[in-house]
């Protein structure tokens, strides 16, 4: 079983015994020294799973972080509700994992919602950022603190989060962090729906219906040979064809700058939506060639 951490010291010591152990046994830049932090808010399921996995690959020292973090949730929104299934989330890490860190709110932020937060700018304001105010803010300010506790070499995130996929590469950019990211493609059902904790919030009904995102997508790849517009307007059928699902947002964008994706796009592009099945939002997004 993983070792269990709640406490920044505690994770801190135990990552530096961690390292110094492994580089008695070989050189200072070995492989078993080094140290590839996934970030989750727990609730567990095959797709972190397959992040773990990627995580373990790389070698060395892996950590999971578990944490429901508040900076992210906006009012109405379900911080309440969110699946917390700590015992479950470390017996399926068996193996996988060498530390959980499953730190507090409290120990994360002892005098409450930091006042120093790192700001997502212009693209943390759109699509997702549009739906939900702040919440890149938040993520990116929780990422950031792990990332200085962690201290890791690697940081393995999935691809179904696009937007904050680019967003967190960003920042290690931007402020010259010392870490890679690695990016894990979208772990989907046989039927093509993209996994997520909130996939358990669906009845058998929803869960039919919320089929159609990664339907939509896929109509949407397949006619953007003819351009931003037919793959849109292919997407968007497909999706109003399915009255059970209430559309967000959907749009291509560029996956460098991820500004919107105008006519005159040409060639690699990601395709985001988001929607509403019942109560339960869920996102997905595809690559795809725009002609």
């Amino acid at each position: 079983m993983p070792q269990v951490v709640t406490t920044v010291s505690e994770l801190r010591e135990r990552i530096a015994a961690a390292r110094a152990e492994a580089r008695l046994e070989g050189p200072a830049d070995a492989p078993a020294a080094r140290v590839v932090l996934v970030p989750t808010m727990g609730a567990l399921h095959e797709g972190h799973l397959r992040l773990v996995s990627a995580a373990r690959d790389l070698g060395g020292i892996v950590v999971v972080s578990i944490f429901v973090n508040p900076l992210q949730f906006g009012a109405g929104e379900d911080l309440d509700r969110y699946p917390r299934t700590l015992d479950a989330d470390v017996a399926a890490l068996e193996g996988l994992a060498d530390y959980v860190f499953a730190p507090s709110a409290a120990e994360m932020y002892p005098d409450g919602p930091s006042s120093t937060r790192v700001v997502a700018g212009e693209v943390g304001s759109l699509y997702e950022g549009a739906s939900r105010p702040g919440h890149f803010d938040g993520v990116l300010t929780v990422v950031a603190k792990l990332f200085n506790i962690v201290q890791p070499d690697v940081a393995v995130f999935g691809q179904k989060d696009a937007q904050q996929v680019h967003l967190v590469g960003r920042m290690v950019d931007d402020l010259n962090l010392p870490l890679r990211i690695a990016v894990v493609d979208t772990v989907r059902e046989d039927d093509g729906l993209a996994l997520s904790s909130r996939n358990r919030y669906l009845d058998d009904g929803q869960r039919a219906s919320a089929v159609v995102l990664s339907r939509a997508l896929a109509a949407g790849a397949d006619a953007a040979g003819q351009g931003v517009e037919a793959a849109l307007a292919a997407a968007r059928a497909s999706l109003e064809a399915e009255p059970a699902v209430k559309l967000d947002y959907l749009v291509a964008v560029d996956p460098d700058s991820f500004a919107e994706a105008g006519p005159e796009h040409h060639g690699p592009a990601l395709l985001l939506v988001a929607a509403r099945v019942g109560t339960t939002r869920l996102i997905d997004n595809r690559r795809i060639a725009l002609g």
